[in-house]
């Protein structure tokens, strides 16, 4: 499964942005993003199953970031609204093979090149 985020780019605060990250087609259980600031540990931002029937969000970006996967194009994306300073990283998108959903990093497979979110203030 090869991934690779778009759409990121610099944003005022209050700002949204959406990017998008194409997983091939292959089958896998379930689709994610995280995210790193520099210095900082990388995080858990949101996830999806494949067939959409389970959505979980980080306590810092639920009710902001959406994530969604659009079928019929093989693209999972995550819409983020309300942008603020500290939402700024490099967001990546990852991809889990084995059944279930998680929100850890050794819970995901695949991993793609991320793209850079900047919020100024």
């Amino acid at each position: 499964v090869q991934l690779q985020a778009s759409g990121g780019g610099l944003v005022q605060a209050g700002g949204s942005l959406r990017l998008s990250c194409p997983d091939s087609g292959r089958i896998v259980s379930a689709v994610s993003w995280f995210r790193q600031a520099p210095g900082k540990e990388r995080e858990f931002v949101a996830a999806m199953t494949w067939r959409g029937d389970r959505k979980l969000y980080a306590d810092s970006t639920k009710g902001r970031f959406t994530i969604s996967r659009d079928n019929r194009n093989n693209t999972v994306y995550l819409q983020m609204n309300s942008l603020t300073p500290k939402d700024t990283a490099h967001y990546y998108c990852a991809a889990r093979r084995r059944s279930g959903i998680g929100t850890t990093s050794a819970d995901y497979d695949y991993w793609g090149q991320g793209t850079q979110v900047t919020v100024s203030s």
